[in-house]
């Protein structure tokens, strides 16, 4: 019994570790002090990169496990997100920006599918550990290198708009903390998570594809010309399939 609790405690600590990962992705920014329209059309483009990259790393992970219903998982992510921005559109009055520094509905639909991102991760090294221990902390290790591009994303779209570094290093964090908190569930009822695993891929895949082409992207050709966000985009896609060569 104490070695399981022992193991449920390296569980939960080492997917707290990815979360806390994820906001050393804002540390370039405490050095970045003018922010430009052009910098901040590249930041968008760079930022819908990662995430695109992010995306489909999601998706192949999930058709792995069932096409079906990771397909049915990225349907439900698009649903899901359209719905909660026209919802916010209509009903959505509460100001956030004196925690985010920024635009309201848009930081916090951003915030909201990089969170849902996270579950379907956390979900993901529980049930690594449920293999084998070597094999959990391989999996939150690699996790947790993964998580800090996706909290530089986070940054390149916050900070621009007003968000301080602090804030940005804390709200990474903070889209990152399901992890540690669905790592232990799915440590604990592995079956049960790993059956239900690909449709929290695509629903996160889904919802952050949306998010780039209807936010992230109109907002970055407002700053810059189209070929220049093409570039940056691919750059970042690039950057992006290098960094997962070298982690796996």
């Amino acid at each position: 019994m104490e070695i399981f609790d022992l193991t449920i405690t390296k569980v939960f600590l080492y997917a707290l570790l990815t979360a806390i990962a994820t906001g050393i992705g804002a540390v370039p920014f405490f050095f970045i002090k003018k922010i430009s329209d052009s910098f901040l059309g590249r930041a968008n483009a760079i930022a819908a990169g990662l995430m695109l990259s992010a995306s489909f790393n999601l998706i192949f992970e999930g058709y792995n496990i069932n096409n079906w219903m990771t397909l049915g998982g990225i349907l439900a992510g698009v649903i899901l997100v359209i719905a909660a921005d026209d919802w916010m559109d209509k009903k959505f009055d509460l100001d956030i920006k004196d925690l985010v520094g920024a635009d309201s509905k848009k930081m916090l639909l951003f915030l909201g599918i990089m969170t849902i991102h996270s579950f379907a991760e956390g979900v993901s090294v529980g049930v690594s550990f449920a293999n084998t221990l070597e094999f959990g902390i391989f999996i939150a290790i690699a996790i947790a290198v993964h998580n800090i591009p996706e909290g530089l994303a986070i940054s390149l779209v916050m900070i621009p708009k007003g968000t301080t570094p602090w804030k940005a290093v804390w709200w990474s964090i903070f889209s990152s903390l399901p992890q540690p908190l669905m790592a232990v569930p799915a440590f604990l009822f592995v079956e049960t998570f790993r059956e239900y695993l690909p449709f929290g891929l695509g629903l996160a895949a889904g919802a952050m594809i949306w998010m780039v082409f209807a936010e992230l992207i109109p907002e970055a050709l407002q700053k810059c010309k189209a070929h220049t966000i093409g570039l940056w985009v691919t750059i970042a896609i690039i950057a992006m399939a290098a960094f997962q060569i070298l982690i796996s």
